[in-house]
């Protein structure tokens, strides 16, 4: 029986969760119990994937993704894994059937990452938003529903387009960090060294239709996952005000943030209308 090696690997992908993003890592604590632990299983797989081609400038990329694809082909294969990432990741995927082509996608993008600087069509970004962040929304809907594919099938469009409003968000943030010392540039037709308010403001409203298909799935998820997803909604969305009010030049030179007293303020505010039945 290896129940502690597996007892092990959730801890790990619980703790890469807290350690990596303390807002994610807050709205996961507000799902429901019994599918807390996945969430936090699927985040530490993405997250050690994008680390690679994100952080480990020092090392050689490709073959750091490499070994870890292969390794994932392994883990998902045999059910088990002696990376604890891996082994974890797999047993949620194979308790919810998630599809491979999902995994198979956010692999296409992030090995993009290693050599693709600039999206210079739609066409090249809208596959790259889809393999980075709607299936991820994707794999979580798996988990939510608990393998009801009629209910997957009916809320998979809104799940799609809270991942792709996460991700933009995340990129509009990002705007420093991934230009300069990444030398990425995600969104298309924008010159980021002269991003200026009509262009922000382009790349806001594309971000803000993508937060009200996304908002109208929140409304039917089920009990145990509406109020954890609901939380992270609330969040981005403030970070999102917070870019729409602040000046382009200090968005491509600052990260900006939301402070902790702000996300406990959200988070107190997403309960009451949560118990009030607004969401």
């Amino acid at each position: 029986m290896k129940t502690i090696f597996d007892t092990v690997s959730y801890g790990c992908s619980k703790l890469v969760t807290e350690s990596y993003s303390t807002s994610f890592a807050l709205a996961t604590k507000m799902l429901g119990t019994s599918i807390r632990c996945d969430i936090y299983n699927i985040y530490g797989f993405v997250r050690f994937a994008d680390e690679i081609v994100d952080t480990f400038h020092d090392y050689n990329k490709e073959e750091l993704f490499n070994n870890f694809e292969n390794d994932l082909h392994h883990a998902l294969e045999h059910k088990i894994s002696l990376n604890p990432i891996l082994n974890a990741f797999q047993y949620t995927y194979h308790k919810y059937d998630i599809p491979f082509d999902l995994v198979a996608s956010f692999m296409k993008s992030m090995r993009m990452d290693l050599v693709k600087k600039q999206y210079k069509t739609t066409a090249e970004y809208k596959e790259y938003i889809y393999g980075s962040a709607d299936v991820v929304g994707l794999m979580c809907l798996c988990v939510f529903v608990n393998g009801d594919k009629e209910r997957y099938d009916t809320l998979k469009e809104s799940a799609m387009a809270l991942g792709s409003a996460f991700q933009k968000v995340n990129f509009l943030r990002d705007l420093k960090a991934d230009f300069e010392e990444l030398e990425r540039s995600y969104f298309p037709n924008t010159n980021l060294l002269e991003l200026d308010e009509a262009s922000k403001k382009r790349i806001i409203d594309e971000i803000k239709a993508d937060f009200a298909l996304g908002f109208s799935g929140i409304e039917k998820l089920p009990q145990e996952a509406k109020f954890g997803v609901y939380t992270a909604y609330k969040y981005y969305f403030k970070l999102l005000q917070k870019l729409q009010n602040t000046p382009p030049l200090e968005i491509k030179n600052t990260r900006i943030r939301v402070p902790n007293y702000q996300k406990f303020g959200l988070l107190a505010t997403s309960y009451v209308n949560y118990k009030l039945q607004l969401v």
